[in-house]
């Protein structure tokens, strides 16, 4: 890598961590596309980041065509074209070369969620092994994973104060730092009331909504290995992620009737189509009640 090409990395990290409010796994993304390409034979043999051009791109890319699912590849390209439009902006560079690669069209996964008898099994199942403090904590956990489908990395972020017990509601804020404001259920408060009740109270605003046993944050993973801990408690087979109940909370609350600009809200997705997903695994619930609504559906075959 070149010196020019170390300066221009350090230029583009400045500008994701002032200007774009990206979390740090996704800043940490764009920064490891950027290196990944500087440090490629394509890269080096162009003479560096501003002076590769796009025929020397597009063999780069190519390269991870039978390596990588198009997903990735798409991320990869989505993190080059934010780097290059940098440096175009910048002055560094007059031509983005990523212009005029087009993303791969992307297989549609429909979520799969959880059914609701595993969700209640996997918050109520009491863990033997578990200190009682840890078990309080983890009951508060996947209360509000679950009551509220936020992203694991929104639960994260959050602090004792983002939690409003006398409106019942939790402040979240979500991609590109936006705040939304969501409902919880009564058994979310009483859980979050009980596992607040042992933390020490001096300060506790500030404090992380979620420590972990040594008292620091809990984060994205410590979560995930609570839950794979959890499941195995709950009997639950299948493997799930922290993602698998925010699937789980809009399927059900979709399943329940909910409107679904609601459940966008709710979900803090920026487009509806987003949330539409959710309409193809509940579409045997909808066709249900297109069968009992709907006048001239009436009388069916069931």
């Amino acid at each position: 890598m070149t010196p020019a090409d170390s300066r221009a990395l350090a230029a583009f990290e400045r500008h994701l961590t002032a200007e774009r409010a990206l979390s740090p796994h996704t800043l940490r993304a764009y920064l490891g596309e950027a290196r990944r390409l500087a440090e490629s034979p394509e890269c080096v043999r162009s003479g560096g980041l501003d002076r590769i051009e796009s025929l020397a791109l597009r063999a780069y890319l190519a390269g991870f065509h039978r390596t990588l699912k198009s997903s990735s590849r798409n991320r990869r390209l989505a993190a080059l074209r934010a780097f290059f439009r940098f440096r175009v902006k910048t002055g560094a560079r007059a031509v983005d070369p990523s212009e005029g690669l087009h993303s791969l069209k992307q297989e549609r996964r429909v979520p799969s969620p959880l059914a609701a008898e595993d969700c209640e099994r996997l918050i109520e199942s009491d863990d033997p092994g578990r200190a009682p403090e840890l078990s309080t904590r983890d009951r508060a956990l996947f209360e509000l994973l679950y009551g509220t489908g936020m992203r694991v990395g929104e639960l994260a972020k959050l602090r004792v104060r983002d939690w409003d017990r006398y409106r019942c509601e939790v402040r979240v804020r979500g991609k590109g730092n936006k705040e939304r404001i969501i409902p919880v259920t009564a058994a979310t408060q009483r859980a979050l009331d009980a596992w607040l009740a042992l933390r020490p109270q001096e300060g506790l605003l500030a404090q992380p909504l979620f420590t972990n046993a040594r008292g620091g944050a809990l984060g994205e993973r410590g979560v995930r290995v609570i839950l794979r801990r959890r499941l195995r408690v709950a009997g639950i087979a299948r493997p799930a992620s922290p993602h698998t109940l925010r699937h789980s909370y809009a399927t059900h609350m979709l399943e329940a009737d909910a409107d679904l600009r609601a459940i966008q809200e709710l979900l803090g997705h920026e487009r509806l189509s987003t949330t539409q997903r959710y309409t193809q695994v509940s579409a045997e619930h909808l066709s249900r009640v297109y069968r009992s609504a709907h006048p001239r559906a009436k009388g069916e075959r069931q």
